[in-house]
């Protein structure tokens, strides 16, 4: 008995060891992408350290079956979500993303702050991105002037954040003078729709939320993620970067043709993950098409799949 645990025991510890040579790899190849100027980081962003945070994150984390990634997940898959994280400048350390495993296979997903930090990172005119919640109650208005919404009036009272009845919900992109960019505006149907295609079903036959699940349990985050990825997704989609579109893009058509038994919270360690809908990425303008070979060399068509039309909104 001792000699099989023993046995066990090894075939993890090499595991492992061959996914540490993974993250070893990724390390070297962003370095040299880097040093022949093909890829570009925020300014005070560190790879090295993000890479290392998600070493430490990945040792933790595990799939619906409890089982450790770094041993059922494939190497390309691992290499892959971490170049998708570096390449779009996000930190699992700072909650901008996670790491689901859907099958064999590693993602890295976007939370709502990594999505916030991308399109800043896209749009460097973007100061401030910031989402509220209408609850039953509020006074709201708002009007649409020359094709762009403007809020005209919001104001709460302690009993309507009590009601816990949403309504709807708005997020604003402030450029660095002040001025409003983009306001996207939502109704409670919209939002309840654009869940109605999250994999772990929180909204049931009736229109109503699951109780215990992570939409009902964390209701405002989860609210405040949708609008903020409807307000961004346009904004993230422009970018002129064939290298940081498909990174942006992989994870949520991995989401797409996989099915996640789980709940988001399970996903995580039991911590507030705002995972939920998979929206489909709107076609990027036609251009000349940058190799990538380079950089997914282990990912035929870089492993990314036309999402199913049920997707699109």
């Amino acid at each position: 008995m001792a000699q099989k645990k023993d046995q066990v025991a090894t075939t993890q510890n090499t595991a492992v060891e061959v996914k540490r040579e993974t993250v070893d790899a990724v390390t070297e190849r962003i370095k040299k992408l880097e040093s022949r100027g093909e890829i570009q980081f925020p300014p005070h962003y560190s790879p090295q350290n993000a890479l290392r945070s998600a070493w430490l994150i990945l040792q933790e984390t595990k799939d619906m079956n409890k089982h450790p990634v770094l041993e059922v997940c494939s190497r390309p898959s691992i290499m892959n979500s971490l170049l998708d994280m570096v390449i779009q400048g996000l930190n699992p350390a700072k909650k901008q993303c996670y790491f689901i495993a859907y099958g064999k296979s590693l993602s890295c997903m976007r939370s709502y702050h990594g999505t916030m930090a991308l399109a800043k990172r896209v749009d460097p005119d973007i100061a401030d991105i910031f989402a509220e919640v209408i609850w039953h109650g509020d006074e709201f208005e708002f009007e649409i002037d020359r094709g762009q919404k403007k809020i005209l009036k919001h104001k709460q009272t302690i009993q309507s954040i009590d009601s816990k009845k949403a309504v709807g919900a708005y997020c604003q992109i402030i450029d660095h003078d002040g001025n409003i960019k983009r306001t996207e505006v939502m109704t409670w149907d919209q939002i309840k729709s654009a869940w109605k295609k999250s994999k772990t079903h929180p909204v049931t036959d009736k229109g109503t939320i699951k109780q215990g699940s992570t939409h009902d349990e964390f209701m405002s985050e989860m609210i405040k993620r949708t609008v903020i990825n409807r307000a961004c997704r346009p904004i993230i989609n422009s970018s002129s970067d064939e290298y940081l579109r498909l990174s942006a893009n992989r994870a949520e058509y991995e989401e797409a043709n996989h099915s996640m038994e789980t709940r988001e919270s399970e996903e995580a360690n039991s911590e507030f993950i705002d995972i939920g809908e998979a929206e489909t990425p709107e076609p990027a303008p036609e251009e000349e098409k940058t190799d990538t070979s380079d950089l997914f060399p282990d990912a035929p068509e870089n492993q990314v799949q036309e999402p199913p039309e049920w997707l699109n909104e």
